[in-house]
């Protein structure tokens, strides 16, 4: 639409001036002078610095006469007194004298429009001061920009905004192309370092704003919002009203940050009137040209001479302008020197127009003019501004700028930035012959004094309403309460673990931020946390979003996340038994068959030790008993490695090695399994992990309000009709307790803290999911990373583990409840009951056995105790024989032996006299 608008307009002037425009026709190849027209408004600080330069530069080219080849180049100057309605004025009469390129317009608006008339006429226009972004060789294929496109320009600034930490912008412009297509490119440039311009002042032209009302009004919302950095793209005359009524609303005190685009630098090199204190503390840049003997000879010139004892000092724009002459010099003799004409026709697109006062046939085209532009963007040269060169989109050679900062009516350079390396404190010139580098840790520039005279950076925003409380949403929890809970009742009192992370994080910060919690649910039932992070982007409800808030994809979509200040996942748990409480755990490493082998091959080899070594050896012979306890022993104390190896044979020997290699192997095999049997916690349940879960058919618990529901749904395919809402830890356990649920799906915080009071449930297979928690804020905001810096100071400084530990760590099970299989922990004597048992029983029958023979031995043995009293009491009598029993306990048993020996031999002694005293009474006397 403003191309048709402009081609109305562009009509309308010839129109009303066709009359008056002849075409010279065809000139010959080398024409006495060599047109090139300037369109600069000579009333401006852009002018007045070009049209010196021209001159400088037109009269360079001209002392050598043979540079062109006996023609002389001259510069036509149009004064358009930055009016669009002359500018187009002095392009058109531009075309009656047969130019062969234009320098200009001034303005990227102009540049837009006639453009058209370039690209029709075939008349190259080159602009140092047009530097809208949108101006595309494309479109425009016969305008070309000298210097670098303000596209650099943004994104200078845009790395200067990341360099600092700032994420939020506030942008002051004028309405023109330029200032406006530039502020769309630096909005571009912040979006691709995820940060953002958040709020667009937009001010009336800069050739009509005579009143600084609409820039009092843009500065006072302004100065009611986050964000205090603000970037100026304007023009000198706006700009200065900006800071000037900006100082006055104390806008330029501390806390603030501005940046002026290179309108500012230009003002103070051209030492154009300035209160420096209204910009004291500011930044902004400059188009760096290298350092040479050529740039400051012609400073001095400039001085000395050129500027004819005015005011107007030499910015770097007359560099730029002096350059574009010498570039449209060097183009015009490559082409005559390759044997081209300088001629001119009349277009036949234009002569067949028909129209009553039309005559669109006097305008002049240039013939050579395609050939000529060629020329022109494949220039190169040295000048003022350093090497002069073209991509192939047509963007200068190396763009950079040097970084101002304005300080008690000083200009400060702290830095360059180059679209090559980046920000450096050295001149960027210096990295060309290096491989690109451009990591943060190559980033620097020097210290700045901010505007109320700081040297700390400013974080750049302050919270909106400046004195409000911010509004921090918590969920109201029916359950879990050691997270996040009411206190007593109370309608604005908080504790848990959450709380007390967020209150310490905010006391590392280094500004305060005065907050109340607002709760979110009824308390009864636990809410859904997808609403309470919902409610921070309204801006109404919350200003964040603190508690136990999962970090997940769907949520980070809309609001800005801290870093993580608990680990997470999805983990899954089902009801267990333990197999290391068995009292015969110690049986397990070996299965029935192993234990039945083992003692098969003990048989064996006894038998065969017994074969070998029962002809040969005297140990093997004897009783049967005597037989059969020899080679349990010789078997048996394999086991223990000291085995009588001398008394046997060779072959006897060669068999009982062989068993002891054996026996070796297989007690190390029981030792190691045994060792991880009953050091580690081994478990048993259907249910291993999450796979076995999703291919049962068993239901599943969820906590209300938790992620779990969506994730197992959306993302694991389990049937909605497989999934039980569950709403504290009590209905955790009756549901796996009564089979309700097969197993239950929650996130790990959680599921700790359900094991510490229900020691019979355990997490079955691995987390599989990983996230965190963290605190919710609306996109973009500073807060959320200044917290997520002060969590990972927690994080350092052990702070956050001791409130964990103050919260969360405690356990009412004897031993380690939720541990997985894997999992170490100490020995109990459960593991070992069944051993004892054994090893208690062998006593008890042993010693049964013992005190059976003593009994019965001492039962045989009859002591000849003679009590002498006269009526023995029965009480002394049965303290007699304890006495004597306990005595004969006592007694050693060869003793003992020896006495029944005796009392036996005595016995016989007694019977036999007996007897024959019997035979003797028998016979006849």
């Amino acid at each position: 639409m403003l191309s048709s608008m402009n081609w109305v307009l562009l009509s309308f002037i010839i129109v009303l001036g066709g009359g008056l425009l002849l075409s010279e026709g065809a000139s010959s190849s080398r024409p006495p002078v060599i047109k090139v027209g300037a369109i600069f408004g000579l009333n401006t600080m852009y002018g007045e610095t070009a049209n010196i330069a021209f001159k400088a530069a037109e009269e360079d080219v001209n002392s050598d006469p043979s540079f062109l080849g006996g023609s002389k180049l001259r510069i036509l100057m149009n004064d358009a007194k930055r009016s669009g309605f002359l500018s187009i004025m002095g392009a058109l009469q531009f075309m009656e004298t047969d130019v062969v390129a234009i320098i200009g317009p001034q303005t990227s608006i102009m540049a837009h429009v006639l453009s058209h008339l370039a690209n029709e006429l075939t008349v190259p226009m080159l602009s140092f001061t047009a530097l809208d972004p949108t101006l595309s060789p494309l479109q425009f294929p016969f305008f070309v920009q000298t210097a670098p496109s303000d596209l650099f320009l943004m994104r200078a600034i845009a790395e200067m905004i990341t360099y600092y930490g700032w994420s939020d912008v506030v942008a002051l412009y004028n309405d023109d192309d330029n200032s406006r297509n530039g502020v769309t490119a630096l909005g571009d440039e912040l979006e691709e370092r995820r940060c953002k311009i958040s709020y667009k002042a937009v001010l009336p032209l800069d050739v009509v704003i005579t009143s600084p009302v609409e820039i009092i009004e843009e500065l006072i919302k302004i100065r009611g919002m986050e964000s205090r950095v603000i970037v100026v793209n304007t023009f000198p005359n706006t700009g200065k009203m900006i800071f000037k009524e900006a100082e006055r609303l104390g806008m330029m005190e501390k806390g603030y940050v501005w940046i002026a685009t290179t309108w500012l630098s230009s003002v103070l090199d051209s030492n154009l009137p300035l209160d420096t204190k209204l910009v004291n503390g500011v930044l902004t840049l400059r188009l760096h040209t290298p350092d040479s003997r050529k740039k400051r000879d012609f400073a001095a010139r400039w001085k000395n001479k050129l500027s004819n004892n005015k005011t107007i000092g030499l910015n770097v724009y007359g560099l730029y302008a002096y350059d574009t002459v010498w570039i449209i010099a060097r183009a015009v003799k490559t082409l005559l020197e390759a044997g081209g004409n300088l001629s001119f026709s009349n277009d036949a697109k234009l002569g067949s127009l028909k129209g009553e006062a039309l005559n669109l046939s006097a305008l002049s085209r240039f013939d050579q003019g395609s050939q000529l532009l060629d020329y022109i963007v494949h220039t190169k040269m040295s000048g003022l501004t350093g090497p002069v060169q073209f991509h192939p989109d047509r963007s200068m050679l190396q763009p950079s700028y040097d970084i101002i900062n304005l300080v008690d009516d000083r200009v400060h350079q702290i830095g360059y930035w180059s679209n090559y390396s980046g920000l450096s404190i050295v001149p960027p010139e210096s990295f060309y012959s290096k491989p690109p580098n451009r990591s943060s840790s190559n980033q620097h520039l020097n210290s700045v004094t901010w505007p109320g005279g700081t040297s700390v950076t400013p974080r750049g925003w302050i919270f909106r309403n400046n004195g409000r409380r911010l509004r921090i949403g918590v969920p109201d929890r029916a359950s879990f309460k050691d997270f996040v809970s009411r206190v007593n009742g109370s309608s604005n009192k908080v504790q848990g673990y959450c709380i007390d992370v967020f209150e310490a994080a905010v006391k590392l910060l280094s500004y305060p931020v005065p907050h109340e919690f607002i709760f979110f649910g009824d308390g009864l039932t636990n809410p859904n946390y997808n609403e309470l992070v919902n409610k921070v982007t309204t801006g109404v409800d919350f200003d964040a979003v603190v508690g136990d808030i999962a970090i997940v994809t769907k949520r980070t979509k809309i609001v800005d996340f801290t870093q993580p200040y608990i680990e997470s996942g999805l983990v899954v748990v089902a009801p267990v038994t333990r197999l290391n409480e068995n009292p015969w755990a110690f049986l397990r490493p070996f299965t029935l068959p192993m234990w039945a082998v083992t003692a098969s091959f003990f048989v064996i080899v006894g038998a065969a030790i017994w074969i070998l070594e029962h002809r040969i050896n005297d140990e093997f012979r004897g009783p049967p008993r005597r037989q059969i306890i020899t080679i349990l022993w010789f078997t048996f104390s394999t086991m223990f490695f000291s085995h009588r190896e001398t008394t046997v044979s060779t072959l006897g020997r060669m068999v009982l090695l062989i068993w002891l290699f054996v026996v070796l192997i297989i007690t190390s095999s029981y030792t190691a399994s045994l060792t991880s049997i009953l050091t580690v916690q081994q478990l048993n349940s259907p249910i291993k992990g999450v796979d076995t879960l999703i291919s049962s058919t068993g239901r599943i618990g969820f906590q209300v309000g938790s992620f779990a529901e969506n994730y197992m749904t959306d993302e694991l395919n389990i049937a909605s009709s497989r999934l039980v809402p569950l709403a504290s830890p009590e209905e955790y356990a009756n549901a796996l307790q009564n089979g309700t649920v097969a197993a239950i799906v929650d996130e790990r915080p959680y599921i700790d803290l359900f094991l510490s009071d229900y020691c019979k449930f355990a997490i079955r297979g691995q987390e599989f999911t990983r996230c965190g928690w963290g605190f919710a804020f609306p996109r973009d905001s500073p807060l959320a990373v200044d917290m997520s810096t002060a969590i990972l100071g927690l994080s350092e400084t052990g702070e956050l583990q001791k409130i964990h530990d103050r919260w969360l760590s405690k356990s009412n099970c004897s031993s380690p409840h939720g541990s997985q299989s894997g999992d170490s922990e100490q020995l109990n004597v459960h593991s070992f009951w069944g051993m004892f048992l054994v090893v208690g029983i062998a006593c008890l029958v042993a010693l049964f056995i013992h005190f059976f023979k003593i009994i019965r031995d001492f039962c045989k043995d009859t002591p000849e105790v003679v009590v002498e009293e006269a009526i023995p009491s029965p009480k002394s009598s049965r303290l007699t024989k304890l006495q004597t029993f306990l005595a004969f306990v006592d007694e050693k048993e060869e003793e003992t032996k020896r006495r029944l020996k005796r009392k036996r031999n005595n016995d016989h002694s007694m019977n036999a006299n007996s007897i024959i005293s019997r035979t003797a009474s028998r016979r006849p006397i």
